[in-house]
């Protein structure tokens, strides 16, 4: 790997190109907060894809994109006057260092659990942290992960099943009361209970150590993979899906199913 001297290097070479792009070059001169954060938001989920798929090249080059986000926003607050790179990077350090007083401090923690019990107590006491413990979620996050946030944050404070196999019957409850919801056919009250069923299932994957967003993602890969093996064969038959029958496009699914596990 490379050492401390080429990684800053590399670093001071990515910032001069990007302060002469940003005077050179008419697009990146013209950007602002708002123009960027629709790339920003496509680019970290292209990050999150190549990650999922464990694609190291894929990764170094989303990494990539992101940095340039990263440096972008900290420019334009460097023209402002507002803040600059170096204004970005000493504050994540100081964070970072009033987080880990068991490594930079005197405070003890011997484990990982033992760091994450202490970690929102040290967020609520920062200096412009977070007011109250979920406070620090993200409203824009989509609902399945904000779900699983404010689930741990609850976690770190206490608030959770004393064994995580009780959480099944919590499950069990919810979906009762969903399908008593959709035999009422009441749609307001049946989408209410649906999100109860949803949120119960996220707990359950928390506390079972299953990451529900990346789990969600593998099933969505995988229908697509065993559809488009559907869809190839009909084309190769010369025939539209809409004229296959059910029983047909189950038999193809079940061979890709079936190819996939050999």
């Amino acid at each position: 790997m490379h050492s401390r001297e080429e990684k800053m290097e590399a670093f001071g070479r990515f910032l001069d190109i990007l302060d002469e792009l940003r005077v050179k070059c008419p697009w990146d001169r013209k950007q602002t907060n708002e123009s960027l954060r629709p790339n920003t938001i496509e680019e970290t989920y292209e990050l999150c894809d190549a990650l999922i798929r464990d694609d190291k090249m894929e990764i170094c080059k989303e990494l990539g994109d992101v940095l340039l986000h990263v440096a972008f926003y900290a420019k334009i607050g460097s023209e402002t006057g507002d803040f600059d790179i170096k204004d970005v990077c000493d504050r994540l350090c100081d964070k970072l260092i009033f987080r880990h007083p068991h490594v930079f401090g005197d405070a003890k923690a011997e484990t990982a659990g033992q760091v994450v019990e202490n970690w929102e107590q040290l967020k609520l006491k920062e200096k412009g942290g977070n007011k109250t413990v979920l406070s620090g979620v993200p409203q824009a996050l989509p609902s399945l992960i904000k779900a699983y946030r404010i689930q741990d944050k609850a976690r770190n404070v206490g608030f959770d099943w004393e064994e995580r196999s009780q959480v099944w019957e919590k499950v069990k409850e919810e979906i009762a009361e969903f399908q008593a919801e959709v035999e009422q056919m009441d749609q307001a009250k049946a989408e209410q209970e649906f999100g109860d069923v949803l949120f119960s299932l996220i707990n359950a994957a928390r506390l079972y150590k299953i990451n529900p967003d990346n789990a969600l993602e593998m099933t969505n890969q995988k229908f697509i993979r065993r559809f488009n093996y559907v869809e190839q064969h009909s084309i190769r038959q010369g025939r539209p899906l809409k004229e296959m029958t059910l029983a047909e496009m189950d038999a193809l699914w079940n061979e890709a199913k079936r190819l996939e596990q050999e």
